[in-house]
């Protein structure tokens, strides 16, 4: 098979259970012209019999051993084999819609100037499905535009891993998947942002993205709050938007969980003029030095950069239209932290 324009990376552990479903899913695309990478990472369960048998009788699938240990290991390795310009990521337990690879490879051809693109997802089992799964696959969905994506970038990761498909240069070029103790796909698109590339999701629904108790971010560490608050706490530090008014920004939320949740952004040396909070009990103490003040404070301390960090429910929605009533814009003048 001549080089084709996308190979999917798909690593694998123990996954025997689900994966001639999930290579099914993909030997069905509309689009057939594609390389699929499935990378054994130490499975003990058959699994890479599986795959291997999807490769004796495919020549698009070939099964790989990861050399190294780890999702991140076989991630990159597979980045490394890749033929195509272009890679789309797969998980050995989702499945791909028929047109998945067909509407990404038409966007992306459409829009060179967007680095990653994702899409929609509908979440399944519906047996299983949790209510907070259920409610951030739909956060997500409504997620999709290049400029939603940077104002949304430090709520929550904006992408479902198995839906994306990026430019094989533009990753590379920022050093791949890096290892480390923290969710490895959302460190990539806040690398991705922070250097500038553009990102955006289709609205359709284009993969079937399981929910299970087993699902690495409710057990493994590197998915913790804690994890992805100080991730968060990183980059936000050197964002351009926090930056160019580091003297003159406000957080809202004074409360002992929002404390908690930016003590790692503090930590890197940046005060706040004040703590914004609604609660009268809070108003008017201080909190290491800084002022806790209501909302109409705003008016008066010349329009500063606002960090809401309250997390709550339906919070960051009544915040913003608060914010946006004084004049303020998301993603300019302020900017919600999840």
């Amino acid at each position: 098979m001549t080089d084709p324009p996308v190979s999917v990376l798909l690593p694998f552990h123990n996954a025997a259970a689900t994966l001639d479903a999930a290579l099914e899913s993909i030997s069905g695309q509309t689009h057939s012209e594609f390389q699929v990478l499935a990378i054994d990472d130490r499975s003990s369960d058959g699994s890479r019999e599986i795959a291997a048998r999807w490769s004796s009788r495919d020549a698009r699938f070939r099964t790989l051993v990861n050399r190294g240990s780890g999702l991140v290991s076989a991630l990159n390795q597979g980045l490394k084999e890749a033929s195509a310009p272009l890679i789309a990521r797969m998980d050995a337990d989702d499945l791909m819609r028929p047109e998945r690879l067909a509407r990404q490879l038409a966007y992306l051809r459409d829009n060179r100037e967007i680095a990653l693109l994702g899409s929609a997802t509908h979440p399944f089992p519906e047996a299983v499905v949790s209510d907070g799964f259920r409610r951030y696959v739909d956060w997500q969905n409504g997620c999709n535009t290049p400029e939603q994506i940077a104002e949304e970038i430090y709520v929550e990761s904006p992408f479902a891993h198995p839906t994306v498909m990026f430019r094989k240069e533009a990753v590379t070029a920022a050093g791949g998947y890096w290892e480390g103790a923290f969710p490895e796909d959302y460190e990539l698109w806040l690398r991705l942002h922070r250097s500038g590339h553009r990102m955006a999701k289709l609205p359709e629904v284009l993969l079937d993205w399981r929910d299970h108790p087993g699902r690495l971010s409710r057990s493994d560490q590197r998915c913790s709050r804690e994890a992805f608050d100080r991730l968060r706490a990183r980059y936000l530090a050197t964002d351009p938007r926090l930056r160019s008014r580091a003297g003159n920004f406000v957080i809202w939320g004074a409360g002992r969980i929002t404390r908690k949740r930016c003590r790692h952004l503090l930590d890197k040396g940046l005060v706040p003029r004040a703590w914004v909070d609604i609660d009268p009990r809070k108003i008017g103490n201080r909190l290491k030095g800084v002022p806790v003040v209501a909302p109409e404070w705003l008016d008066r301390l010349g329009r500063p950069f606002v960090l809401v960090y309250v997390a709550s429910h339906g919070a960051r929605e009544v915040i913003g239209a608060a914010l946006e009533e004084k004049g303020y814009t998301r993603g300019r003048d302020y900017l919600a932290v999840g």
